[in-house]
């Protein structure tokens, strides 16, 4: 794959690295902590954290605690509360009786003097969102474990992470952006936060995890790598982050190239198979497969698709640090963390991410535009598959994430549409627009850097001000001269599909829908379940839908001919379009039988071309063109 040129490094790499592979920043003095943590692995195997919390100014009719039902970035109640084992106050030596307010909050009775809870946090979910501990590493995030002192919230927090006493934790690490206050880089000890916002915007990674350094725009940067990973090419990790952190630094501020922390970590739990990442204002927690990530063993130069969505990843939560994390809805300014918070903006913050993260690799100098097209290709064919874009909105949907995309179940493609997916189809839309409206003076680009100056560049500087629906509609409306609301009705607060064939046609981009109405199909999704061919989703329309099936059904034989989880395709290729077939199944532990009249593929098959470049350039250049 054809690359640009990548400037020379001066990153320091170590697969076994202390607190002298990056200099020690001295941490901007902070007024002393009211509010002080202790967290320390008290059982690995058993998967548990003892958390001490001293409140020296209690409030004077009993002090309320509260932990946060949700994770900023994942829209989803998830009740952390329930992982607290046992809890416990004391003030002066004397034990101070905690009631239960509700699932998430205790008060405790009036007492004289600092007030001290000593509690106990089970950790054992392995993902990015919440709390993860045994012989191999520790991983928190704040909303998980640190109890929020109500009416206190604002003043400075203390957190001390103590060293684990086992034997298996000899060359353990910390890894976090947490401003050191007597800790050093990577170890152990006391750090300090200025208010609880701060505090929970920081998780910790424990561990002897591998660690690499580089520099971007000035800023230092580490990618800590926790799990077991043979010949793990640091230094390629190295070279293409600084490439797509560069860029996005330039992206926002072109004049200065600022960046808006003065340090980053990407960590990074390398599993045999997981994928996901969740943003914080200095860091991502990013979860993926050990095969995903380079190796030392190959030559090759190539990207493969296991690193690509590796690096997609990347890219999409480090714009996060710009795009949610600073630029943010006005319903998330501040955010309630005991309740749903709605926003119809998600198809802006998450959806334009997805836009711009794939997007970032072509600028970056990572992936050529043949590459980028077809990542863009399969975008589109995921949206067009469900008929939930049908019936709803990526407004709706946004709004809707608490109850609905974060909880999907089988019929999710026929009853709501992503607004990651469809999002991103509606900034390459808009993107299109107004560089078609402009010709070329104007981009999507602009529209980004004018919510960062205006809504993100100060928001922890004292302006913390979220952006509203109609305010983002207002820019839109400024930055094309000219009034926007149609597009708006028609995907945003509509759910006509986005006409990208039309739109792109200008740039050069050949938009082609190849269906395979040849080739018999059922129109289902099998689960994995071992070899059996378990459905796991029907769609509308299809012919297993209008067959009688439903998902849940354990397909036994075609025929009178056995199914499993990878000979359906073969069965049926048999078959005509159009023929009739006889398909027994399981519900449940019912044998049952249905009539099945088989349709032409209905799956999309949406493929995206670049055509020959005229001689002479005219009109104006598209997003991806260098």
């Amino acid at each position: 794959m054809k690359k640009a040129p990548i400037k020379k490094i001066t990153a320091k790499v170590s697969g076994n690295a202390t607190s002298k592979a990056v200099a020690k920043t001295k941490a901007k003095a902070a007024p002393a902590a009211g509010i002080l943590y202790s967290i320390a692995a008290l059982d690995l195997a058993g998967h548990m954290f003892k958390v001490t919390l001293t409140v020296k100014a209690p409030a004077a009719i009993g002090q309320v605690f509260a932990l946060p039902a949700w994770i900023p970035g994942s829209y989803m109640i998830r009740e952390f509360s329930r992982n607290i084992v046992s809890i416990r106050a004391e003030a002066e030596g004397k034990a101070v009786a905690l009631a239960k307010l509700d699932k998430h909050s205790w008060q405790a009775a009036p007492c004289q003097g600092p007030l001290t809870v000593e509690y106990e946090v089970y950790a054992w979910d392995l993902s990015v969102r919440a709390a993860h501990l045994d012989q191999n590493h520790g991983f928190f995030n704040g909303t998980s474990v640190f109890l929020r002192v109500l009416g206190q919230e604002a003043d400075a927090h203390e957190v001390n992470i103590v060293q684990p006493k086992d034997a298996a934790c000899k060359n353990w690490k910390v890894a976090t952006t947490l401003p050191e206050l007597k800790a050093k880089r990577y170890g152990f000890g006391s750090y300090q936060a200025a208010n609880y916002d701060e505090l929970i915007d920081h998780p910790v990674e424990m561990g002897d995890f591998a660690l690499a350094t580089f520099t971007a725009h000035g800023v230092p940067h580490d990618i800590v790598v926790t799990g077991k990973v043979p010949n793990l090419d640091l230094e390629r990790l190295c070279r293409d982050l600084k490439a797509i952190c560069e860029t996005q630094i330039a992206f926002f501020e072109p004049k200065t190239k600022k960046a808006p922390m003065d340090r980053y970590v990407f960590m990074t739990m390398a599993v045999g198979d997981g994928y996901g990442g969740l943003e914080h204002r200095a860091s991502t927690a990013l979860i993926c497969a050990r095969a995903d990530l380079p190796t030392t063993a190959s030559t090759s130069t190539e990207i493969g698709d296991g690193y690509l969505k590796f690096l997609g990843l990347c890219s999409h939560e480090y714009f996060h640090t710009w795009n949610v994390k600073r630029i943010k809805p006005a319903a998330f300014a501040p955010y309630n963390l005991q309740a749903e918070s709605y926003s119809p903006l998600l198809w802006l913050f998450e959806g334009f991410t997805s836009y711009y993260d794939d997007l970032m690799l072509v600028r970056a100098g990572l992936i050529d535009e043949d590459a980028y097209f077809k990542l863009l290709g399969k975008t589109v064919n995921s949206v067009l598959r469900g008929s939930g874009r049908t019936k709803q909105s990526v407004a709706d949907s946004s709004f809707d994430a608490w109850g609905k995309y974060y909880r999907q179940d089988e019929n999710a493609p026929n009853a709501i549409v992503s607004y990651y997916t469809k999002g991103s189809l509606i900034a390459l839309a808009f993107d299109l627009t107004l560089r078609s409206k402009t010709n070329g003076e104007k981009s999507l680009d602009d529209v980004m850097q004018a919510l960062w100056q205006r809504y993100g560049r100060d928001f922890y500087k004292g302006k913390a001000r979220g952006v509203t629906p109609a305010e983002v509609e207002d820019l839109f409306d400024e930055i094309a001269g000219t009034r926007m609301k149609p597009f708006f009705e028609r995907y945003i607060r509509g759910t006509d599909d986005v006409p990208l064939a039309r739109l792109l046609a200008p740039f050069g981009v050949k938009y082609s829908d190849v269906r395979k109405a040849q080739k018999p199909s059922l129109d289902v999704n099998l689960g994995r379940d071992g070899n059996d061919a378990k459905l796991a989703q029907v769609h509308q329309g299809g012919a297993a839908h209008l067959a009688g099936l439903s998902a849940g059904d354990v397909l036994v034989a075609i025929d009178g001919l056995r199914v499993t989880g990878s000979n359906l395709d073969t069965l049926l290729g048999r078959y005509a379009v159009g023929a009739k077939v006889a398909v027994h199944a399981f519900r449940r532990d019912e044998l049952m039988t249905f009539t099945a009249e088989l349709q032409g593929d209905r799956a999309p098959g949406i493929s995206l071309a670049l055509l020959p470049a005229p001689k002479k350039a005219t009109g104006p250049k598209r997003p991806s063109a260098q």
